[in-house]
């Protein structure tokens, strides 16, 4: 251990005695055994083997003693220790003990040398000093120093001034040893100077100087490359060497082992940097060439192959013979050919045929073929053939020709192609044809035979020679008329007669008739047909098949206007018969007849002229009425339009309507066109009628009715309109005719809202209906399907037009399938395998159906293809635009699109066609092969791509490749060009297996690669270094050694050898040995101690032995990690784009040599360190660190590793910024789309890296490929104009040509250079969206659900295109996100209705157009607001706190009030009559009022219904729901009744608990009622349940008034049974003297004293006023009816309507009068009270059980002024309040009315049908 140390003696000392101990167990086990300098030692051994004693010790004694420790048979290894004894010359007394102590697991071994002599001290004295060096930099060196001195001397080792290394100092690399010795490892080449070995101890110092000179090591550092080179071309060898400048390097070529003296050739030449220069190659320079170097300062080799490939030799002995075993068929045998040191790729066969030139026949025979059949030649012509094979080199020699081959001659195989046949006359066929396909003639033609013969008949075949075989016409004549014959044709040679071709049919001609029909008559049969009568022409001049024969007929000077019919041939009958009909009446005609055939018409027989006969004439013409008088009128017409004849007169005729006795009928001559009608009744309806005259008769009749005296009037309305018979286009409308305007109906008109969606729509006419007075019905057609209508009518007479009808109810017409087919459909090219298909919408009226069902087909099928065509449905009615995917790359298809709805489809539209894309191809080229050429070399070869997955046109392959499992990159060998199938990879690795396939590429890419992979493996050759050598255990006289096998094995590995010598000595005593191939490890001893050792280990294939691997090691147990290297520097002149050359010092390797360096790097700014690489070669101080982004700023760092572990990584370097470079990736078109007509918008994205590379030069290059040339432009780069995502980095708007297609390109370039480009997009200019939005977008309100929206299209010159409509985006203001919707109008309008809106409410609304190529931009939103509307239904109705009498209601505000809410309408009603009344009541509150009601004049147990509708100008919708009053099922039973104690102003109320029901009782509730008013009203809520009694203070009632009191329980049931009232108690507090009853007897004494004197008074001033006018008085008295007549005049009685106190303020001060009472129906409305209060009641009571009731009318005679209730006013009781609460006194006036017998004079009678009003 670190106690060990070497001692020294003085020779003469008696003995030296040595010591080991080792402790051991067991014991017994234990042997010992010593060794001097390696040898061992037997004698002076005692205490088992324990101590060595050496006697009398002399100066041959010293050396290195070792004690060597082992447990016999056992596992343990040995344990050895050991020191140096130095045996000094001089005698001074010396003592000194050393022990020395090693542990292991089981052996402690303590080594001890002591001398038994003493001694004084021993100055210090060098003994063997170190001695001038010279080392190879990298190598260590060690610089001897041993010393003598007691004690012993401290060494201290000095280059100059500084101090290396001694017992307190050590800089890296320099290494103290316990001889005293320095180790430097490695050295350097600044490790150069003088040396001086310092030993010092307390009795002087003593020193040594030495020189070291170290060497730079001799390395090849540009090694020769295995070369092939072709023959003739010129080879050169590198060596380049780096060495020390002072060393003299030689080098040495040697080729397949034998030394190369470049001076014996004047083809080789040497330079004198090692190059080998061989000229003229040939194939004697094929072999391995090894430059060696050598050198003082170390000697190198490398190797490399040479090949010499050259063109292959032709191929010799090339035969060719006819087969024997096929026709037409050559056999051809050759001989292989040298191949010229590249295997041959394939053969070329050219053939000549019949002396022409050569041509190729066979392009690629298999390399391995020695012979081929030529198939499918010609016969009768002769064949030569020549070969050349060809290789990587080029294409060889031709062999010689073979002998000329001729194949026999045989008849044509093939007949006359084209074969056509006319007729040309009726007895002539021309025939026509072409010759057989030259490869099927088979010899020279000689002629052509033609046969023929009648078609169907057993007729003999008639034969026509032609002996020129240039003639290929024939005109067969003398042939029979119209007949058909079938021809064929036949080419003959000198073998014999060919094939003859398919049988054509023909017929001669046939002829139009030559005469015309014979007898030809016509005769009119009446006013519109003629007859006709004839007999066919004789057939024989017919010339054909009869067609039939055309009658015809025109009126002079009219032929052009012929009528033509058409009769079909009778042959039964010899007369023909025929007719035409639907001629003008009364006109002359001139008339014939001809017979026509297929070629054509016959001619005329000779025109008759006839004339149709007379008939009655039509309607006269506008019939009128004038001058109109009470016994006369005048009627006017005009001449009938249709005269049918010649006019005689008129007939006029008038009679009293329905009167038909009464007519009178005047004759007029035909010029008379007016008439006045005389001796007329006044103020009576006539019929008045006027017709024509003929001869034939009375022409059609024109009436109308009209009353003499009156004139005619406008018509009113129709009534009564129904529908009925809806379809999809019609409806039946049933009406009842409106007044007639007092004359008669002349038409009927049909008006329609189209498309209702509200009242304000406009009437537009539909249907007209004339000349049918007596209609109660008509069909409106012409309707649109699935379209709602609401219809009205008008009624036209002679006047004019009636006002319209009431409409219709809305209906809706049927369903039916599209009318019409999407318009302006275009397809373009979208990508490879999709096609854009756009066209324009349908219109909404021409859905025809449910919009939700709307959709379209569309059906695409591939041009010409006969496979079934594919079809899509598209759901969404608003499409535009489709695109087609999943089709075939480069194909044609044809397109059609149809609008369906839930009926069925529409029609198709016309078929567009477009082309996919050219893309990569699809599958990889076929038949791919590989084999290994050389051990770097492999040849791969294959055909091409079929054809229908070449999707374009091939520009040539790529050859894909990598090493098999491993996770390195694909590797490409392009190989430009389709004529090439085979390449030559060539720098591969040794012995490798590659996975290889083949792809294509056209200009869009590369297609998918060949499939599956072929596996090829290069051959093996000399393996490379082995690798990870590592010296886990190191002795001073022993090492282990380990190592992996050659990353590069190049081979299966047979052995390893092992070589090791001293580093100072010469190669040539090195130690080898050589281990099987399975050996990691070895172990050598017998090692000199503390001495460096070179290691070499080599691997060896079947080639032979490979490169070196070479280790150092020092044989010392004093081994520590090595120390960090010094921090890396980058000098600037080494940085590069993607590379930097990092350089460092190396630290002291701590007597492990460094095995490898690991180099970290990390990106800037704060990215993780990474490890670039782990196996940097121990020899390295520098190391290019690659694979670095450009322009990118790094660190780096490095440590080491040797046999003990790893150092610490070293300070991190300088931050260093690669350079620039140029772009490696092309940018991303993201999009590329038509900005104007003339420009495209380009999109693009860059890499990350790209955009850092683009900061600093900030351009793009755009390669703009049209089919005139490429444009190259050049444009900034720019940010994404439209809204920045991570989808688009920048844009650029590119002006073209219009109406061109384009194909776009791109690739960045910043100052370095310019990177690849982009895949191609292509563009069609043309087409471009709007750019700017409509213009002056105005808003008008309509309706509350209605805007009218206006504007202005686009400028003309940001259209780009026809405008096909405009989109309307609306939506409700600040709520766009939920509310907006569009609406897409088809049309260029610049208007648009926008229905269904929501009342009062204000909307955004903003425009854009689009055309063919998309949509532009919106309008800037314009604000607008609907009117007021009615508002919706509130928005929730609910009751609470439900009694038997009373109710809360409360609801909620309407969802969308549409407008400003007035105020709410209550109604509520019992739903069946309350003891045969029904009362309902209306309350009216006003808008900010609370949303709640308490309503108490409810009957117990009755179901109520209740209705709340709100108002804004007008009242919306109603929300109502049904309440029944309690006691509900379950609820409490009615608690005993109450009774009442008094306490001063407190009233205390008692009560026994009733039944709880089917729940317990949860509370009590107290309501109170005035006695007298009837009322009930909750008074106390939520009393304990535990509770029977309970005390309040009068305070809460009003003073002076009683009131009655009840209980209610409350359960989860709800509101039990009230018990009985408690007696009534009056809320009166004590009363003031004043109230008391003697007070009282007091005032009223006084009072009737002063009553008597005033009566007194009165009487006195009456007499005298006797005869004064009496006061209008009445009195009571009884009627007829015996009903109590009343009147009270002058007495007005005050009203207070109480009946919501509670809910409002203020009440309405009536006066009325009781001014009659009749038996009729009682009318109480209180409501009419309240017009301006809060609350407003109408109360209507309807008694259904008698007829006859008494009514009480209250007349409102009060002022209309408000005023507010003071709160402690006393509320006026009045009995018309108390009648109107109390219904226990309708009853009583319902049993008291009688039923009268009959009425009283001047009363009303009783109102049947009775209805309530306010």
């Amino acid at each position: 251990d670190d106690r060990s140390e070497n001692t020294s003696v003085i020779s003469g000392t008696s003995e030296i005695t040595m010591e080991c101990v080792a402790n051991a167990r067991p014991l017994i086990k234990l042997s010992i055994s010593w060794k001097k300098d390696g040898v061992p030692v037997s004698s002076g051994l005692s205490d088992f083997n324990r101590r060595l004693t050496v006697l009398s010790p002399v100066v041959s004694d010293s050396g290195f003693y070792e004690c060597e420790a082992v447990l016999r048979s056992s596992s343990v290894p040995s344990v050895s220790a050991g020191a140096y004894l130095h045996v000094l010359g001089n005698t001074h007394a010396y003592e000194s003990e050393e022990v020395f102590e090693l542990v292991c697991a089981v052996v402690h071994l303590y080594f001890t040398c002591s001398c038994c002599a003493s001694l004084t001290g021993i100055a210090p004295n060098i003994t063997a000093g170190p001695s001038d060096s010279t080392v190879i930099d990298g190598m260590s060196v060690i610089l001897h120093c041993e010393t003598s001195g007691a004690p012993r001397p401290a060494i201290t080792w000095q280059k100059g001034e500084r101090v290396l290394a001694s017992g307190s100092v050590q800089l890296p690399r320099f290494t103290l040893l316990e001889s005293g010795s320095l180790l430097i490892s490695p050295s350097h080449i600044s490790d150069v100077g003088t040396y001086t070995c310092m030993a010092s101890n307390s009795r002087g110092i003593d020193e040594a100087s030495a020189d070291l000179v170290v060497w730079a090591r001799t390395r090849i550092t540009n090694p020769p490359q295995d070369q092939s080179v072709i023959k003739g071309t010129k080879a050169t060898m590198t060596c380049g060497v780096t060495h020390d400048p002072s060393v003299s390097v030689r080098f040495v070529w040697e080729k397949d082992g034998q030394v190369i003296i470049p001076q014996s050739l004047p083809r080789l030449r040497l330079d004198v940097n090692g190059t080998l220069h061989i000229s003229q190659t040939w194939s004697g320079d094929i072999g391995t060439y090894t430059c060696r170097v050598t050198s003082v300062g170390g000697n190198d080799s490398r190797s490399a192959h040479l090949r010499v490939r050259q063109l292959p030799h032709a191929p010799e002995n090339p035969s060719a013979v006819l087969s024997t075993t096929e026709k037409r068929a050559i056999n051809l045998t050759w001989a292989k050919p040298f191949d010229g040191n590249s295997p041959l790729i394939r053969y070329i066969l050219e053939v000549s045929e019949n002396n022409a030139p050569w041509t190729v026949l066979l392009a690629s025979i298999e390399p391995e073929s020695a012979a081929v059949t030529v198939n499918g030649l010609i016969p009768a012509r002769s064949y030569q053939f020549r070969l050349c094979a060809v290789n990587d080199v080029g294409k060889g020699q031709f062999s010689k020709e073979t002998d000329r081959v001729s194949l026999p001659e045989e008849p044509p195989s093939a007949p006359p192609q084209n074969v056509i046949a006319s007729g040309r006359t009726n007895q002539s066929i021309m025939i026509q044809w072409q010759p057989p396909p030259e490869s099927h003639q088979n010899g020279i033609l000689r002629g052509y035979i033609i046969r023929y013969r009648l078609t169907g008949l057993p007729v003999d075949i008639q034969y026509k020679n032609i002996s020129n075989p240039d003639v290929t016409n024939l005109l067969l004549e003398d042939l029979i008329i119209w007949t058909n014959y079938e021809i064929e044709v036949a080419a003959y040679n000198g073998a014999g007669l060919g094939v003859y071709s398919h049988k054509v049919t023909e017929w001669t001609l046939q002829g139009v008739p030559t005469i015309a029909p014979g007898n030809v008559k016509a005769e009119p049969v009446n006013s519109t047909t003629i007859r006709f009568t004839w007999t066919a022409p004789n057939p024989q001049f017919i010339n054909g098949i009869n067609q039939g024969y055309k009658l015809l007929a025109w009126e002079p000077g009219k032929e052009d206007e012929m009528t033509i019919v058409t009769v079909r041939p009778n042959f039964q009958d010899s007369v023909h018969v025929g007719h035409i009909t639907g001629l003008k009446k009364f006109s002359e005609y001139f008339t014939s007849v001809l017979c026509f055939t297929t070629p054509g018409d016959g001619p005329r027989s000779a025109p008759r002229r006839q004339r149709t006969h007379e008939d009655t004439p039509g309607a006269v013409g506008h019939l009128s009425f004038t001058e109109i008088l009470d016994t006369s009128l005048k009627v006017s017409w005009r001449d009938p339009n249709e005269k049918n004849g010649v006019l005689t007169g008129y007939r006029i005729s008038w009679e009293e309507y329905n009167r038909t006795n009464t007519r009178v009928t005047h004759y007029l001559p035909n010029v008379t066109l007016e008439y006045r009608v005389t001796g007329l009744t006044a103020l009576t309806t006539y019929t008045i009628e006027v017709a024509g005259m003929t001869s034939k008769g009375q022409g059609q009749l024109s009436s109308s009715t009209i009353s003499s005296g009156v004139p005619p009037e406008l018509p009113g309305p129709p009534t009564n309109l129904a529908i009925s018979n809806i379809g999809p286009r019609s409806v039946t409308l049933q009406f009842k005719p409106g007044y007639d305007g007092k004359t008669s109906i002349s038409r009927w008109q049909v008006e329609a809202q189209v498309g209702v969606t509200g009242e304000n729509e406009d009437w537009v006419m539909v249907h007209q209906l004339a000349n049918e007075p007596d209609a109660r019905s008509l069909e409106v057609s012409g309707l649109n399907p699935y379209t709602f209508y609401r219809f009205r009518m008008r009624q036209v007479n002679i006047v004019g037009t009636s006002p319209p009808s009431q409409p219709s109810r809305k209906i809706q017409t049927l369903q039916a399938p599209p009318d019409m087919a999407p318009a302006n459909v275009t397809l373009r090219t979208a990508s490879e395998t999709s096609l854009w298909l756009r066209w324009v919408p349908l219109p909404e009226w021409e859905y025809n159906g449910n919009p939700d069902s709307v959709g379209y087909r569309v059906q695409y099928s591939r041009t010409g293809a006969q496979s079934k065509a594919l079809l899509h449905i598209i759901a969404d009615r608003l499409e535009r635009e489709f695109t087609i995917e999943d089709l075939e790359e480069w194909t044609e298809y044809e397109v059609r699109v149809q609008a369906i709805n839930g009926i069925g489809a529409g029609p198709w539209s016309q078929p567009v066609r477009g082309r996919t894309r050219e893309s990569v191809p699809s599958c990889g080229p076929t038949n791919v092969s590989a084999f290994a050429t050389t051990s770097s070399s492999i040849l791969v070869r294959w055909f091409e791509v079929p054809e229908p997955d070449r999707n374009g046109l091939i520009l040539g392959y790529k050859v894909v490749y990598k090493e098999k499992d491993s996770d390195s990159p694909l590797q490409f060998w392009t190989v430009e060009g389709n004529a090439s199938h085979s390449v030559q990879l060539t720098g591969l690795g040794k012995y490798v297996l590659y996975e290889i396939q083949v792809l294509a590429f056209t200009r869009i890419g590369d297609g998918r690669p060949s499939s599956p992979s072929i596996l090829e493996r290069t051959l093996d050759d000399v393996p490379g270094p082995p690798v990870v050598i590592l010296f886990p255990e190191v002795r001073t006289t022993s090492v282990r050694l380990i190592w992996q096998p050659p990353s590069q094995p190049n081979g299966i590995i047979l052995a390893y050898q092992i070589t090791y010598r001293l580093n100072s000595t010469n190669s040539n005593t090195a130690t080898f040995d050589v281990l099987n191939s399975s050996a990691r490890q070895y172990t050598v001893t017998g090692l000199r101690p503390e001495s460096v050792y070179v290691f070499r280990i080599r691997a060896q294939t079947r080639k032979g032995w490979g490169e070196a691997a070479e280790a150092l090691v020092v044989t010392t147990e004093k081994r520590a990690r090595p120390q960090p290297t010094s921090r890396p520097t980058v000098p600037q002149e080494n940085v590069q784009a993607r590379s930097v050359l990092l350089s460092w010092e190396p630290g002291s390797d701590g007597l492990s040599p460094v095995r490898y360096y690991t180099v970290q790097v990390r990106e800037l700014p704060e990215k993780s360190w990474t490890v670039h690489s782990a196996s940097v070669s121990h020899e390295s101080s520098s190391y290019i660190v690659d694979r670095l982004k450009p322009f990118t700023s790094y660190q780096f760092r490095v440590k080491a590793t040797n046999d003990i572990g790893d150092s610490d990584y070293s300070e991190e370097s300088e931050a260093i910024t690669t350079l620039q470079d140029a772009p490696d990736e092309s940018p991303t078109i993201l999009t590329v789309t038509p900005h104007t007509t003339t420009s495209v918008l380009i999109c693009w994205q860059v890499s990350e890296q790209d955009v850092s590379l683009i900061a600093l030069t900030c351009f793009s290059i755009f390669v703009i490929t049209e089919k005139e040339g490429t444009i190259k432009l050049v444009v900034k780069c720019q940010p994404c104009m439209e809204e920045k995502t991570a989808l688009c980095d920048f844009c650029s708007s590119v002006d073209l040509t219009k109406h061109k297609r384009y194909e776009i390109r791109m690739s960045v370039y910043n100052a370095v250079g310019e990177g690849p480009t982009s895949s191609p997009q292509e563009v069609f200019v043309g087409e471009a969206v709007p750019t700017a939005p409509p213009q002056n977008v105005v808003i008008q309100s309509a309706t509350a659900t209605q805007f009218d929206v206006t504007w202005d299209p686009p400028p003309l010159e940001t259209q780009n295109g026809d405008i096909q409509g405009y989109k309307i985006f609306f939506w409700e203001y600040q709520r766009k996100n939920e509310t907006e919707k569009l609406r897409t109008l088809f049309l260029p309008e610049g208007g648009v209705k926008l229905k269904n809106l929501t009342g009062y409410t204000t909307y955004m609304i903003s425009v854009a157009a689009f055309n063919a190529a998309g949509d532009g931009p919106r309008s800037l939103p314009t604000r607008g607001r609907t009117q007021q509307a009615a508002p919706s239904a509130p928005s929730f109705i609910h009751f609470s706190e439900l009694t038997t009498t009373s109710v809360n209601v409360s609801w909620g505000e309407p969802v969308f009030p549409n407008g400003i809410l007035e105020g709410y309408r209550l109604i509520y009603e019992p739903c069946m009559p309350v003891d045969g009344v029904s009362k309902i009541v209306t309350v009216d509150v006003k808008g900010n009022a609370p949303l709640w009601l308490k309503i108490k004049d409810l009957a117990d147990g009755v179901t109520y219904n209740f209705r709340i509708r709100a108002k804004t100008f007008t009242y919306g919708p109603e929300v109502e729901a049904n309440i029944t009053t309690g006691p509900g099922e379950g609820a409490p039973g009615p608690p005993g009744e109450p009774f009442i104690s008094r306490y001063g102003s407190a009233l205390t109320i008692h009560w026994t608990n009733g039944d709880p029901g089917r729940a317990p009782i949860t509370r009590y509730v107290i309501e109170a009622r005035p006695s007298d008013e009837g009322l009930w009203d909750i008074l106390i809520k939520d009393i304990p349940k535990e509770v029977t009694s309970y005390t309040f203070n009068m305070d809460i009632l009003k003073q002076g008034v009683s009131y009655d009191f009840r209980v209610i329980g409350v359960n989860d049931y709800g509101y039990g049974s009230p018990s009985q009232p408690s007696p009534s108690i009056s809320a009166q507090k004590v009363s003031p003297f004043y109230e008391e009853w003697w007070f009282l007897v007091v005032v009223a004494l006084v009072g009737l004293i002063f009553i008597l004197l005033l009566v007194f008074i009165l009487i006195i001033r009456g007499q005298s006023k006797k005869y004064a006018k009496k006061s209008d008085s009445k009195m009571v008295s009884l009627d007829e009816s015996r009903f109590p007549a009343l009147e009270l005049n002058n007495r007005r009685l005050s009203v207070k309507n109480s009946f919501c106190r509670k809910n409002g303020v203020y009440t309405r001060s009536v006066d009325f009068s009781l001014s009659e009472m009749q038996p009729l129906i009682l009318w109480i409305d209180p409501g009419n009270l309240l017009t301006s209060s809060f609350l407003k009641i109408e109360i209507v009571e309807v008694i259904l059980s008698q007829p006859l009731i008494l009514s009480l009318f209250l007349n409102h005679q009060g002022s209309d002024s408000e005023y507010e209730v003071e709160p402690n006013r006393q509320k006026t009781h009045s009995f018309v309040n108390h009648y109107i609460s109390d219904p226990t006194y309708y009853n009583s006036w319902r049993s008291r009315t009688p039923t009268p017998s009959h009425l009283a004079p001047g009363s009303r009678a009783p109102i049947a049908g009775f209805s309530s009003f306010v």
